[in-house]
C-alpha cells in the first residue's frame, strides 16, 4: 500500500493527521535525506506494520542504500537508548546515571551517513519514545551544528503525526 493510499485509508476522526501527514511530505524546513530518513525512522519507531511498510516502500527508492539502512539504525539504537536513559532520568536513584550504560552504540559514531542526519532522526525517534534526556542531547548537538529550531521542529513534527497515524491504525485493526 502507498504511503497516499494509506493516508486516505484513515477515516474522518483523523481527517487533521490526513492533512498534516500531507503537508509534512513536502516540509522545506528539512532537505529530502532529513526528511525521508526521519520519515522511516519515526515510522518504524510508532510500531505499526502497515505505516511502516507503506513509509519504507515510498521513500526507500528516494533514499541511498545507506541513508535507508542508517534511519533504521536510528530507530533501533533510539528504541534501546530511550528506555535506558528514560530509566536513568526517572528514576529517584542518582547512582544508575553515574553508571556506565555498558550497551553497545557503535552506530551513532559512524551510521553510514552525515552525523547531523542521524542525530536529527534520533531527536525525532527520542520525541515518539519521550525521552527527555536523549532530546536535550540530541538537540545541544543539533544547535551547535547549526540546525535550525524550525528544522528541529518539522523532524519531532514528523514523529508527533506519524504516532497519531499508527494509533489511529492499531485502533482501527482492533475494531
Amino acid at each position: 500500500m502507498s504511503l497516499e493510499a494509506l493516508r486516505e485509508s484513515l477515516p474522518d476522526y483523523a481527517k487533521d493527521l490526513k492533512l498534516n501527514l500531507s503537508s509534512l511530505i513536502t516540509d522545506a524546513a528539512l532537505n529530502d535525506q532529513q526528511r525521508f530518513g526521519c520519515f522511516v525512522a519515526c515510522a518504524i519507531a510508532g510500531r505499526n506494520a502497515r505505516l511502516t511498510k507503506a513509509v519504507i516502500d515510498e521513500f526507500s527508492g528516494k533514499l541511498s542504500p545507506e541513508a535507508l539502512n542508517a534511519a533504521k539504525s536510528a530507530a533501533a539504537i533510539m528504541g534501546m537508548n530511550n528506555i535506558y536513559y528514560r530509566f536513568t532520568h526517572l528514576t529517584g536513584n542518582q547512582e544508575y546515571r553515574q553508571m556506565p550504560a555498558k550497551l553497545r552504540m557503535n552506530v551513532i559514531g559512524n551510521p553510514g551517513v552525515d552525523k547531523i542526519d542521524f542525530e536529527l532522526w534520533s531527536m525525532a525517534v527520542s520525541a515518539v519514545n519521550g525521552c527527555g534526556m536523549c532530546m536535550d542531547n540530541h538537540e545541544e548537538k543539533l544547535k551547535k551544528a547549526g540546525i535550525s529550531a524550525e528544522a528541529i521542529q518539522a523532524a519531532v513534527r514528523i514523529g508527533a503525526v506519524l504516532h497519531g497515524v499508527a494509533t489511529v491504525l492499531d485502533a482501527e485493526e482492533a475494531l
